[in-house]
């Protein structure tokens, strides 16, 4: 016991170990960061409950120098799919969506977001939404 603790105290805090954030954790981040933005939106209330956003991502690893303050934990480059209601300014939409989860990600989980892909999957209208109501032209 007095042995572990010598040991502790001899090697610096940044070489004792290192943190991994797994695939799916930085997914959720990003999903999240998506859905608090669209949750803004003017026409937000279109899009059904399970049209909640969706990510993917492909995370490279990098080692930082140990004990180097601030440093990244890799790049994780992301894809969203989002369902947004229309009419509506998409473009700005999927522009808010890129920025939020560039900082999100890059504030909780370390990493830098190079990349953040936006796929809109579908369109929900005001119009299509009443019930009888044929299709929309």
């Amino acid at each position: 016991m007095a042995q572990e603790a010598a040991t502790a105290e001899l090697v610096p805090a940044g070489e004792r170990g290192a943190t991994r954030i797994a695939d799916r954790v930085v997914a959720k981040i990003a999903s999240q960061a998506a859905r608090e933005v669209l949750r803004e939106a003017p026409q937000a209330q279109q899009v059904p409950a399970g049209g909640r956003p969706h990510a993917t991502v492909s995370v490279v690893r990098r080692g930082s120098a140990p004990g180097e303050a601030g440093a990244l934990h890799g790049e994780a480059r992301v894809r969203v799919a989002v369902e947004l209601g229309y009419p509506s300014d998409i473009g700005a939409q999927c522009g808010a969506v890129r920025r939020a989860v560039t900082e999100r990600v890059r504030a909780l989980a370390g990493m830098d977001v190079p990349e953040v892909a936006v796929t809109v999957e579908r369109l929900h209208s005001a119009y299509s939404q009443a019930v009888g109501q044929g299709r929309v032209r």
